[in-house]
């Protein structure tokens, strides 16, 4: 008998982790993972570094270094975050060898507070790209309108990007365009595209958070059954515009020079309401070619009891363009949903941010103290 995380692998799904931390590192947890339960790779963002860094001792060390050696808040951050990141992308290593760095990557974002800042993104990138200094990182670039330049240009000098806050299909298409723009560009630039690789963060269950609620609000019989139905319905319609836009001439001239697909990645597949199958962002998401980054809770109870049945995207688009469509007709406006996500998605990003700044700004000034 397989795992049901071994069948997600066979089914063509890579298994990231929506986690890290020193701890992890340390103890060989993560290891663990890798070896138990088919985890090929990391994502990471502000709201998970705040809490790991803020959460035990793991890192006073570090911060006690870095005080002695007067270090900022900004720089101190920077070293524990680029470290940790490193050490992983080590962990991952023979992983990205054994797939041709397809997997084995660990993704590490740019400030949260550069989302609207094209070329301060652009400078962030290349300087984590730099300071990580290993081949499988993935420097992550938020999907906002001031990002897309910014992903084209980090692509064009070489550098492996994971795009990261999606929710609209109008923005995924948009993302999905930045790429091939920024293969095309390294192309010209002179590197080797198979070198290149990049995936599509793609948002799920706050879909259903957000949209649930309204629905809640409507009240009638109708409008309760479609609740928990929106997101995979979101979802499975990105999978068909990837499958669309990587089927072009323009793909195929990218593809001759070595190139390899974006990647869809489903994220937030945590479910948020418990009346919810716990492994509902994963099982009813399986499509060849696809990455799904779980937190642990998620990674866990697919492992223990996920019922994996193949492929559950290919096919389910006409049923997922109804759902949309009933949820128009009741006065739920997809644009303004997908709006209010990507704005409130990145400001708790920058919440997170804030806040790590503080804490470690006043970790940093008891450090002294202590000495």
């Amino acid at each position: 008998m397989t795992t049901p995380t071994q069948q997600l692998s066979d089914a063509g799904v890579s298994i990231w982790l929506d986690d890290l931390s020193r701890g992890r590192l340390d103890t060989g947890t993560l290891a663990k993972l890798i070896e138990e339960k088919n985890v090929v790779g990391v994502t990471t963002n502000p709201s998970i570094f705040h809490a790991a860094i803020t959460a035990g001792t793991d890192y006073d060390a570090t911060i006690a270094k870095q005080a002695a050696a007067g270090a900022s808040v900004e720089d101190t951050i920077f070293e524990i975050t680029t470290t940790d990141v490193a050490d992983a992308c080590d962990l991952f290593a023979p992983v990205a060898a054994a797939t041709k760095g397809v997997d084995g990557r660990v993704s590490i974002e740019v400030d949260p507070r550069l989302a609207w800042d094209t070329a301060g993104t652009i400078a962030e990138a290349k300087h984590l790209y730099k300071r990580v200094n290993k081949d499988n990182v993935l420097i992550k670039i938020p999907a906002t309108l001031e990002g897309l330049e910014a992903i084209t240009a980090t692509l064009a000098e070489g550098i492996s990007v994971n795009v990261t806050l999606i929710f609209s299909l109008e923005r995924y298409r948009a993302v999905i365009n930045a790429f091939q723009s920024g293969l095309e560009q390294a192309k010209e630039n002179g590197h080797d595209l198979s070198r290149i690789h990049s995936v599509a963060s793609f948002f799920v269950s706050r879909v259903d958070s957000e949209i649930d609620k309204r629905l809640d609000a409507i009240g009638t019989e109708e409008a309760k059954a479609l609740k928990g139905k929106a997101g995979l319905a979101n979802a499975r319609l990105a999978y068909q515009v990837y499958e669309e836009l990587f089927a072009t001439e323009r793909w195929a001239l990218l593809a001759e020079a070595g190139a390899l697909p974006q990647r869809p990645l489903w994220a937030s597949t945590g479910v948020k309401d418990p009346a919810y199958p716990d492994t509902l962002y994963v099982t009813e998401l399986v499509a060849p070619g696809v990455v799904n980054t779980m937190p642990e809770k998620t990674l866990d109870a697919t492992f223990d009891h996920g019922v994996v049945t193949g492929d559950t995207v290919t096919g389910t688009y006409a049923e997922a363009n109804a759902t949309l469509d009933a949820l128009e007709k009741l006065g739920i406006a997809y644009n303004d949903v997908v709006a209010l996500l990507e704005s409130e998605g990145l400001d708790k990003f920058v919440a997170s941010w804030k806040e790590l700044l503080a804490d470690v700004e006043g970790a940093l000034a008891s450090a002294r103290k202590a000495s």
